[in-house]
């Protein structure tokens, strides 16, 4: 993707890691013993998903965007699930959910062209 396209499709991939990380936070709420029943996470959840497809309805996607935005989203229902197993150690480790969620990261940054070091040698 180019520095402008990453731009533009900037709020669709933030609204899409909140959607994972609400999406996962109402699994939780209605899954886990451990957590807390709250209505929070289940309106959070439906927002962001609202808005996300507000945005696709506005503005047509770039070539890897959806991709990408799911990429993104799986990185938010995987970085909540590590972080509650980190807060309740009783459900199991957050290895294998932070390990995933760090690896999808990586390609993300990679994918938007965050990592590239060529365009730092261009301009030096």
């Amino acid at each position: 993707m180019d520095k402008e396209q990453v731009k533009s499709e900037r709020k669709t991939l933030i609204l899409s890691l909140l959607a994972g990380l609400c999406g996962n936070a109402t699994l939780a709420v209605f899954t886990s013993s451990h957590v807390a029943f709250s209505v929070f996470p289940v309106i959070a959840f439906g927002m962001a998903v609202y808005s996300l497809y507000q945005e696709y309805l506005s503005r047509p996607l770039a070539e890897g965007t959806p991709a990408i935005a799911f990429a993104c989203f799986l990185v938010g229902g995987f970085a909540y699930s590590a972080f509650l197993r980190a807060q309740l150690p009783d459900m199991g480790s957050n290895f294998l959910p932070l390990m995933i969620a760090l690896a999808l990261l990586v390609w993300v940054a990679y994918k938007m062209g965050i990592m590239n070091t060529q365009d730092k040698s261009k301009e030096a």
